[in-house]
C-alpha cells in the first residue's frame, strides 16, 4: 500500500512540444486493465485513502458502483422573495466513502426554470409535496407544485447516477400533483392526483411507464382505473411488494383506507386486514422486505405475509418517532426525522442479532431540510472533484 501510495501518480509525457497527461498508473509494473482486476474486489473506503489515482478509480466505470444516499432537500429559511429559485427543492448525494455531500447537476428544463416548492413564501407553515422515487437504478422526479400551485412537471425527470446526467421521461398524459407514485421492477406507476384543476377522470386514473423499453418507445400506458378518487388527497407512495403496489390514503395512525394493485392481473384488490392495521407511518421495501415506522412510538416493523401481521424488530426509538419518510436497501433503513433536520440510518442486517440496533445520524448541508431519501449506486463524478 505504501509503495502504491508513493508511485501511483499521474505521469506527464511530452510529444511534439505538447504536454499530454496519460492515464494514471494504478499499480506500477502492471497495465491498467490488469491492475483494475486486482483492485476491483477491494473495499472502496480502503482505495479512497491510499492515493488520488485509486480515489479516481472507484468513481470510474471500471469499478463496480458502491451505494450512496440521495436526498431531496429544501431551504429551511426561504428568502422573502416570490422568485421560485429561492424556494425550490434540489437533490444531493451523500458519499459514504468520502463522507461528504455532493450536489447533483441541475435538471434540464423545457422552458421556464424548474420550480419545485416544498414551502410557499406565502404559506411557510404548509409543506407542499415534491414526489420522487427510485426505479431501475435511476432517481426519478415525478411531481411537484409551482408557486402558482400548478403541476411543475410535464415529463418525469430521470437521473442516471452512473453517467451523472439528467434526461426527460415520456410526457405525462395528464400532468399532476398530489398523486400516487411507485415502481416495481422496471416499471413506474402514477395514479390519481390533480392537475391545474380537479378532474375525476384524472383522480381515478392509473398509468404505467416501462423503463426497460427503448427510449424512443417510452410512453404512459393506461391501466385499470382506481375504484374511487380517495387517493388524490395526499402525496402517496405506492410500495412495490411481491408483484403488487400497496398504498394507504392517509399517513400516520389516523383511520385510513388501503388498496392493492395486482400488476400481473391489472386489477385492484382489497388490502389485507393485518397489513392495513399495522400501517402506522411511512413504509418502504428493501431486499424483498416491507418495513413500516410507527410515527407515534418510533418502532420499526417488517411485514409477515404468511400471517398477515407486522413484526416489530426495532423497539420504540426517539430517533424514529415522527419519521416523515423512509427508504431501505443494502441492509439499511434510512429515515427522515420529523423536522427534516436529520437522517437516521438503521443497520437492519445486524439488528436481529445485535441489541440495541446500530444507528447512524447524518445531517443535511447547512440551511437545508430533508424531504425524502433514496438508496442508489454512487454518482459518477469528475476526476478533479474526487
Amino acid at each position: 500500500m505504501e509503495a502504491a501510495k508513493k508511485q501511483c501518480k499521474n505521469k506527464d509525457i511530452t510529444l511534439d512540444g505538447n504536454d499530454l497527461q496519460t492515464e494514471p498508473v494504478l499499480l506500477p509494473g502492471l497495465p491498467n486493465h490488469l491492475a483494475s482486476l486486482c483492485l476491483a474486489n477491494l473495499p472502496p473506503s480502503l482505495l479512497y485513502r491510499v492515493c488520488i489515482s485509486w480515489r479516481r478509480f472507484i468513481y470510474s466505470p471500471n469499478f463496480s458502483p458502491f451505494y450512496s444516499l440521495y436526498a431531496l432537500l429544501a431551504p429551511t429559511s426561504p428568502a422573502p422573495d416570490s422568485a421560485c429559485q429561492f424556494h425550490s427543492a434540489s437533490f444531493f448525494c451523500f458519499d459514504p466513502v468520502a463522507w461528504k455531500w455532493r450536489s447533483l447537476p441541475s435538471p434540464p428544463t423545457s422552458g421556464a426554470p424548474l420550480c419545485m416548492l416544498s414551502r410557499h413564501p406565502s404559506y411557510i407553515s404548509r409543506i407542499l409535496p415534491v414526489q420522487s422515487i427510485a426505479a431501475s437504478g435511476h432517481l426519478l422526479l415525478i411531481a411537484a407544485n409551482t408557486h402558482n400551485f400548478l403541476p411543475a412537471l410535464n415529463h418525469p425527470l430521470v437521473f442516471n447516477p452512473l453517467s451523472s446526467k439528467w434526461s426527460f421521461g415520456p410526457p405525462f398524459n395528464s400532468p399532476r400533483r398530489w398523486c400516487v407514485t411507485g415502481s416495481m421492477d422496471s416499471s413506474v406507476y402514477v395514479a390519481s392526483g390533480t392537475g391545474a384543476q380537479y378532474q375525476r377522470d384524472v383522480a381515478r386514473s392509473l398509468e404505467r411507464w416501462d423503463m426497460s423499453k427503448k427510449e424512443a418507445d417510452w410512453i404512459w400506458d393506461t391501466r385499470t382505473a382506481c375504484k374511487d378518487a380517495k387517493f388524490s388527497r395526499e402525496a402517496i407512495e405506492a410500495i412495490g411488494y411481491r408483484g403488487k403496489l400497496c398504498m394507504v390514503n392517509i399517513k400516520g395512525r389516523a383511520l385510513k383506507e388501503g388498496t392493492v394493485y395486482n400488476i400481473s392481473m391489472n386489477k385492484w384488490e382489497q388490502m389485507p386486514r393485518g397489513m392495513l392495521g399495522g400501517w402506522t407511518g411511512p413504509a418502504t421495501t428493501g431486499d424483498q422486505v416491507m418495513y413500516v415506522v410507527d410515527q407515534e412510538t418510533g418502532s420499526l416493523s417488517m411485514y409477515d405475509p404468511d400471517n398477515d401481521c407486522w413484526e416489530e424488530f426495532v423497539g420504540p426509538s426517539n430517533h424514529l418517532k415522527g419519521a416523515q419518510h423512509i427508504s431501505a436497501g443494502r441492509g439499511k433503513v434510512c429515515a427522515v426525522s420529523a423536522d427534516g433536520a436529520k437522517i437516521f440510518v438503521v443497520d437492519v442486517s445486524a439488528s436481529v442479532i445485535a441489541r440495541p440496533p446500530n444507528f447512524w445520524t447524518l445531517e443535511p448541508p447547512e440551511g437545508m431540510e430533508v424531504i425524502a431519501v433514496h438508496i442508489l449506486p454512487r454518482m459518477s463524478i469528475h476526476q478533479s472533484s474526487c
